[in-house]
């Protein structure tokens, strides 16, 4: 399967400047994929307003990525602010290449030291979808650092898992050191897609990358605004587990 991780910086608090960026990124996509990643927060930045940009889960940029996953045929993780139950949640969507919503996950570890726990509600539960027979955990930002969340998706034999983000350049090496230590851990891909650009308070430079089951780094984009491609096979993930069957051997205590 092919993986589109789209890399870019958004326009801050500005949906509709940030979707023509998009636009023009997708346009300039010269080989096909099957799954499109956006970063954390898509098209507003990590925002600490989400009274002004949450959504419910069939608005606007639902619609957008509904009619682009359809157009483009493939499918879509996108980042957004969610309304539900008079509640903000950070969210990512799984819209398939039928244009449909397939799962949500809301952000299970708000990053509390930026104050994210004070504006937006904590997820409940871990989200595992497919595309085709590939099983894929999904997560957000901060949560990489709770290796627990990662564990109740292995135990569940997921192929891929997908963490979206905001990462700072402050902290860049942390984001590539987890990201690696996750496809270590767990023996699988691990797909990391971050952002560039800055916001009023942080610079970012991206990294987004892809992590197979061994540990090895298959793409990886400093800096620029890019969609870069990279291709998983679910065959390496299960020779991986069957020569180490290392997570048989879990006690989780």
């Amino acid at each position: 399967m092919k993986l589109g991780l789209l890399q870019f910086s958004p326009v801050w608090e500005d949906k509709i400047a940030s979707l023509e960026k998009v636009k023009e990124l997708v346009g300039h996509l010269d080989e096909p994929v099957e799954l499109l990643i956006l970063p954390e927060m898509s098209l507003t930045g990590f925002t600490m307003n989400p009274q002004n940009f949450a959504e419910g889960i069939g608005g606007k940029t639902f619609r957008f990525f509904s009619e682009l996953a359809l157009e483009k045929k493939i499918n879509v993780f996108v980042g957004i602010i969610e309304d539900s139950k008079n509640k903000f949640y950070n969210t990512l969507l799984h819209i398939d290449s039928r244009g449909k919503l397939v799962k949500l996950y809301r952000k299970i570890h708000p990053f509390s030291y930026s104050s994210e726990d004070k504006y937006y509600a904590a997820g409940a539960r871990p989200a595992i979808t497919k595309i085709k027979k590939f099983r894929i955990g999904l997560s957000i930002c901060y949560d990489l650092r709770f290796p627990e969340l990662y564990r109740r998706y292995a135990k569940k034999k997921v192929h891929l898992i997908v963490d979206i983000a905001n990462w700072p350049d402050t902290r860049i090496e942390h984001w590539r050191t987890l990201l690696k230590a996750r496809a270590i851990e767990n023996q699988c891909y691990v797909a990391g897609i971050n952002r560039v650009g800055d916001d009023p308070k942080l610079h970012y430079n991206g990294y987004s990358s892809v992590f197979d089951p061994m540990g090895n780094e298959l793409v990886s984009l400093p800096d620029e605004e890019k969609i870069v491609v990279a291709e998983i096979d679910k065959a390496v993930v299960n020779d991986v587990r069957n020569q180490f069957p290392f997570l048989d051997d879990i006690r989780l205590i």
